[in-house]
């Protein structure tokens, strides 16, 4: 997979999200990155509205969302943070899943939303701090069926047939986010997703 030659700028995003630690592939630094990057940058749909076109590589996203501190939506957001996470020396995959958060059952979705997995002293972890008003606020571990608590809500994760449900504890009650499977997603993938999103007249985020 090539992710191109520039790298982001660590210093900038850093005082961007106020994070002060090592600068290594650890479990503490994942986690304290994953929570103060969902403190420090908002989730944003602005773009589409304002006939602003929504670009993925990195000197655009890091302008948009460091430099000038706007906010953007999934694609935008992870794939910032996974051109920081591979830069800290973390061994990643970037991934496709379905959003089923307010979605009828019945209803089969595309593949429109980015999360990661980061691999850490052994163990794997779903990285996303892009998913709108649920966005989690710590990486959880890829283990099934174990309640994972967050700043925020618990959550779980949920495995049948290769395919992982994100779950999250919302009002006392199990709520389905999205489900995903482990098989890797390109650059190209996402920009077809992140057109989609921003100009068909159907999407959530219709212009």
């Amino acid at each position: 997979m090539t992710h191109g030659t520039m790298k982001p700028d660590l210093d900038a995003y850093c005082a961007r999200i106020g994070y002060h630690g090592a600068r290594e592939p650890t479990l503490a630094a994942l986690r304290d990155l994953h929570r103060l990057h969902t403190q420090a940058i908002a989730f944003e749909n602005l773009s589409p509205f304002l006939g602003e076109p929504v670009k993925l590589d990195i000197a655009s996203l890091e302008d948009k969302l460091v430099r000038r501190r706007r906010g953007g939506w999934c694609f935008e957001q992870n794939l910032y943070f996974s051109h920081v996470l591979r830069a800290f020396g973390f061994e990643l995959a970037t991934l496709a899943a379905r959003v089923r958060w307010n979605i009828p059952s019945e209803v089969t979705t595309p593949r429109s939303h980015m999360l990661m997995l980061a691999s850490v002293a052994g163990s794997r972890y779903v990285a996303d701090v892009g998913f709108g008003g649920l966005t989690l606020t710590a990486p959880l571990e890829l283990v099934a069926e174990v309640e994972q608590p967050t700043p925020h809500e618990p959550h779980r994760l949920l495995l049948a047939q290769g395919t992982y449900t994100l779950q999250a504890e919302v009002a006392g009650a199990w709520q389905s986010l999205y489900v995903f499977d482990l098989h890797e997603q390109l650059q190209a993938d996402y920009e077809v997703s992140n057109w989609y999103l921003a100009n068909f007249t159907q999407s959530q985020f219709e212009t």
